[in-house]
């Protein structure tokens, strides 16, 4: 069963990055900058974290954070996280 769920996280994702950015799911493509390319704000950011964190049950450490610059790496680090669950 969790295969299953990894190959659906790019998905999920890009849902809920959609529904936080108020934006349309095609629009999020895996390497357009949340920041530079798609406007996401600080609070936008810590919004997605949160519901990924609850989503997958997992902790991010901060020190990952900076590196959550676009959903492919996004998706890249979730992966990690939940594999060594």
């Amino acid at each position: 069963m969790g295969e299953i769920k990894n190959i659906n996280v790019e998905n999920d994702i890009r849902l809920l990055v959609a529904e936080i950015l108020e934006m349309e799911p095609e629009q999020i493509t895996p390497e357009a900058h949340f920041v530079k390319d798609l406007g996401m704000d600080s609070m936008m950011a810590l919004e997605i974290l949160a519901s990924v964190e609850k989503k997958y049950r997992i902790t991010i450490p901060e020190d990952a954070l900076p590196k959550f610059v676009n959903l492919k790496a996004t998706v890249d680090i979730v992966e990690n996280i939940v594999k060594k669950k």
